[in-house]
């Protein structure tokens, strides 16, 4: 019971080890991604929202009546939007973090109509973002004729004139680029929406829509994209149209999802080796369960600090490859190669390598932990169904004429080989 009990306390001081360890990498992920993506969202821009133009009339009032005041503003209403936009990602690597940036290509058409039996100057505003923002090729037209509009503030504006009950369109057209994810109002908070068209397309097919945003009307995959549209003749709403592009695995929050899981590993490797080491009559010290807990820790200590330098995929390798090394070299002591090599070497290839390993399947690795734990419990159910769990613990001490426990096991391996 003392045996099982110093273990146990050995799991929680590595658990315990393990947690600081990832704080320490969640902590670190944020300031980098936090310094960097500054600097990204300088050179390539930041995410992108664009806003749907607005239109206000002057409308005259009787000078009598209202001497102060010569004219008020009055909202025109946006009678019909066809938009086309376009996406192409492009990942970005700045340190060791990766962004996902992109290229947009805007092109729209606005209605705007007269509700009045007189004509109104109307003065029209496209909002644009302000800070870090580049768009080629700007142009507001009316008939393929530039209307002059002027850039100020983050909102390009010009004026028309409407006749009574008059439409007229404008298409506005640009190339943008942004970083993370790209989002269109529809409205400017809770609003009506006439006649509305916004088609999407993308150069990637793995698509993830924004929090709170409308879903498409119809959508589709094909050829390397993704197409969908968004299309309402009346409609009161306040969600937006939006997605986040995808993401490539950056090694930080990879790191501190691989060391957070650790002590699950470790409980099964534990478990699997005590289960072996009991079924073949081999004892292990409640110190060599210390000495190969810290050789796991090593595992994730030495990944991450080598991906600040290293790509992800040979940190991971190297750190799995001395770890494993330690914890074989160090077995291969007390239970002879043999043992070390195929129970315990075995052991943490599944439960550390490739348990770890999952986490490189978004999406899967909760599924894939399961069936291994599945397994597990099938393997050790048909070892130990074969044999006596009533012999003590006596059987398992080393032979009183052992010099050493290495010797021991290079005895043991050495009979059990035919070797004399």
């Amino acid at each position: 019971m003392r045996r099982l009990l110093a273990i146990g306390l050995i799991w929680l001081g590595c658990s315990l080890a393990w947690l600081v360890l990832g704080s320490t990498l969640l902590v670190r992920s944020d300031e980098t991604f936090s310094r960097l993506g500054d600097g990204v969202f300088a050179l390539w821009g930041p995410p992108m929202r664009q806003l749907p133009p607005r239109a206000v009339a002057l409308e005259p009032r009787d000078p009598a009546a209202a001497p102060a005041t010569a004219a008020a503003a009055r909202d025109v209403p946006l009678a019909g939007s066809d938009i086309e936009v376009t996406l192409d990602l492009e990942h970005r690597k700045k340190g060791l973090v990766w962004f996902p940036t992109y290229g947009v290509d805007f092109r729209a058409r606005y209605s705007f109509e007269n509700p009045d039996a007189a004509s109104r100057d109307v003065t029209l505003e496209l909002p644009l973002e302000s800070e870090h923002a580049l768009y080629d090729g700007f142009d507001v037209t009316e008939d393929d004729k530039s209307v002059g509009a002027e850039v100020k503030q983050g909102v390009a504006r010009w004026t028309t004139r409407l006749a009574p009950h008059q439409k007229k369109s404008y298409e506005v057209r640009y190339r943008s680029r942004g970083t993370s994810r790209w989002q269109y109002d529809l409205t400017s908070g809770t609003g009506n929406v006439r006649d509305f068209r916004l088609a999407l397309s993308t150069d990637f097919e793995e698509v993830n829509f924004l929090p709170g945003t409308l879903s498409p009307s119809k959508h589709e995959t094909g050829a390397g994209g993704w197409r969908g549209s968004w299309e309402f003749k009346t409609l009161v709403a306040s969600s937006p149209i939006g997605l986040a592009l995808p993401e490539r695995i950056n090694p930080g929050p990879l790191a501190s999802k691989i060391t957070f899981f650790a002590p699950v590993s470790l409980l099964f490797f534990f478990f699997v080796v005590a289960i072996l080491a009991h079924a073949q009559k081999k004892l292990l010290h409640p110190l060599h369960y210390l000495f190969l807990g810290c050789a796991f820790f090593a595992f994730h200590l030495l990944f991450a600090y080598l991906v600040d330098h290293v790509s992800i995929a040979p940190s991971f390798a190297i750190a799995a490859a001395v770890s494993t090394a330690l914890v074989v070299s160090y077995a291969r002591l007390f239970v002879g190669w043999r043992f070390a090599l195929r129970e315990i070497g075995v052991s943490q290839l599944l439960y550390l390598v490739l348990f770890s390993f999952t986490f490189f399947w978004t999406g899967f690795t909760g599924l894939a932990i399961t069936v291994g734990a599945i397994l597990t419990l099938f393997v050790l159910m048909q070892i130990t169904g074969r044999r006596d769990l009533s012999e003590g613990e006596s059987s398992l001490e080393p032979h009183a004429a052992c010099a050493t426990p290495y010797r021991c096991a290079v005895a043991r391996d050495a009979r059990e080989s035919g070797v004399t």
